[in-house]
């Protein structure tokens, strides 16, 4: 009798069989929606947030895999994006600013639309997915779209650099560019529809919640003004190091924000339940393409991802916007609903860049060998099994990881040289007011937290 070895070893290089459910059509490859929503932070009703009216995004929830521990690569929009599309992590030198290009920053790196393109996949672009609509724009099956819709309803707030950081507007929601992403979303599918033997990855990329805060009055109804609170964390982190604070200089060049030091409360809560009227919005729209999805029947041979391509900070630590490595600015949304899989959560580890290798496994589509990701099909099939020990991001000079109970960060200088470190414990102190990197009874762990965190970023630099 022959050793099945041989037949093991080959079960082992060969990519994963596509998923479907479709009685007849187990070779067929699922399809894939892909959306993105800017400046999206876990503030929702599926992760606990009672206050937040997110209705069709709860409801993608209860059929997913909902990730509680998912991190950002990068706490900016143009640099996270391209690590995730390309699966390649960041350093200093590479995937930095908002203003990345994927493709110069890492011209060797086979992006996720060109791979699936390649592999017989019919992949279009709507809306903000990568950073700038050119970049990679010929690995995409038609020219990458994004609407023409005005920013605002009243062109008066439309004057200055930036325009008014809020606006509410009694319109439809395709007056703005969201509203009518959505319709083209669907217009896209009803199209791929018609030709079932080609798979399809269909990425749609949402603007809001990003600033300025503008959405149709009827989402801004949801949250009376008396019901919005400022966060707890209200302050600067005791014993926080100053590289760890920003001026959020985004949001200053909006008009009425004061060039130096704190927005007002009333401000304050202005913006909040701007944010939250955003995100009420998006989430309408998002149910709008998923209800088409099943509407014509593509639903049970379509893997759903939904992301944030990193956090938000709607006054935590005294800081709004992003860019920062506190907990607020790199902790995102994540749930994936694949066919054939159990919904539920999970509370391993996962970095952004391992949705890339996760979607090439559950396509049966090789992983390229550029993607420094780990598909999380694992996590899939068994939510509570035991995973990463780290997740990796940074911001400029600051290196973080997460661990189950900790974030630990450092920070170096203009030479590289190492200027401060913040420790905060999640059991204790889950919004991260308190720096206790200098506690003398937790010097021990600040030494493995720190070695972690440099063997993590080693394999970045690498």
């Amino acid at each position: 009798m022959k050793s099945p070895l041989p037949l093991l070893l080959l079960a082992c290089l060969c990519p994963l069989a596509p998923v479907s459910v479709r009685a007849g059509e187990e070779h067929s490859r699922p399809n894939i929606l892909f959306i993105a929503v800017d400046d999206l932070r876990p503030e929702l009703g599926a992760y606990g947030a009672a206050h937040i009216q997110s209705p069709h995004i709860d409801q993608l929830a209860t059929e997913s895999l909902l990730f509680e521990q998912a991190y950002c690569m990068v706490a900016t929009c143009g640099a996270s994006r391209s690590s995730m599309l390309t699966g390649v992590r960041p350093t200093k030198d590479r995937f930095v600013t908002h203003n990345t290009y994927a493709q110069k920053d890492a011209p060797w790196a086979v992006p996720l639309n060109t791979h699936f393109k390649n592999a017989g996949y019919h992949a279009i672009s709507l809306g903000k997915v990568y950073h700038h609509k050119d970049d990679h724009e010929d690995g995409w099956s038609e020219k990458p779209w994004k609407s023409d819709r005005p920013k605002f309803h009243d062109s008066a707030k439309a004057s200055g650099p930036r325009g008014d950081p809020i606006e509410s507007a009694d319109v439809d929601d395709a007056f703005y560019g969201d509203g009518d992403l959505a319709l083209q979303a669907i217009k896209k599918l009803e199209e791929r529809s018609a030709d079932p033997e080609t798979p399809f990855l269909l990425a749609v990329g949402f603007a809001k919640p990003h600033l300025p805060f503008v959405a149709p009055q009827k989402y801004w109804e949801l949250y009376p003004p008396e019901s919005i609170q400022l966060p707890q964390n209200y302050s600067s982190p005791a014993n926080a190091p100053q590289e760890s604070l920003h001026k959020f200089g985004e949001l200053r060049n909006y008009n009425g924000i004061p060039k130096q030091g704190p927005v007002s409360d009333a401000q304050a809560l202005e913006l909040i339940r701007g944010y939250y009227a955003c995100v009420s919005y998006v989430d309408a729209q998002i149910g709008k393409i998923l209800q088409a999805l099943q509407q014509l029947q593509l639903d049970d041979n379509t893997i759903v991802v939904l992301w944030g391509d990193h956090g938000w900070n709607l006054g935590d630590h005294s800081l709004w916007c992003k860019h920062s490595v506190y907990e607020s600015s790199l902790h995102i949304p994540l749930l994936l609903k694949a066919p054939g899989f159990t919904p539920g959560r999970t509370s391993g580890l996962t970095e952004s860049i391992d949705i890339y290798p996760t979607l090439c496994e559950l396509a049966g589509v090789p992983i390229p060998h550029s993607v420094e990701g780990k598909s999380f099909v694992p996590l899939l099939r068994d939510p509570s099994r035991p995973w990463a020990e780290v997740a990796a991001s940074r911001f400029g000079r600051g290196d973080s990881i997460r661990t189950s109970q900790y974030r630990y960060s450092e920070y170096i200088d203009s030479k590289g040289e190492f200027t401060s470190r913040m420790l905060y414990d999640h059991e204790a102190d889950p919004l991260e007011n308190k720096n206790i990197a200098e506690q003398k009874s937790l010097q021990d762990t600040v030494s493995r937290l720190s070695s972690k965190l440099h063997q993590a970023m080693q394999a970045t630099h690498d």
